[in-house]
């Protein structure tokens, strides 16, 4: 399965990442290949902790990322 993340650089040069899709599922990592890999590791332990809990997989949810200027 696919997923959207959010991969945002963080002003000490490593990374945080986030899953829109997935409420509360963020890793981090001090390089970019290092944040993947714990994003990868973060979604498959949050998705087996809602199917434990009985909750629904909410992978359906259209995420649409847009520019706001202020």
């Amino acid at each position: 399965m696919d997923w959207k993340i959010v991969l945002e650089k963080n002003s000490d040069g490593s990374f945080t990442v986030t899953v829109p899709s997935l409420s509360g599922c963020i890793s981090q990592g001090e390089t970019k290949e290092e944040a993947l890999k714990n994003i990868k590791e973060a979604i498959e332990l949050h998705v087996s902790c809602l199917a434990e809990d009985g909750l629904p997989l909410n992978s359906k949810t259209k995420t649409e990322i847009v520019s706001v200027k202020l």
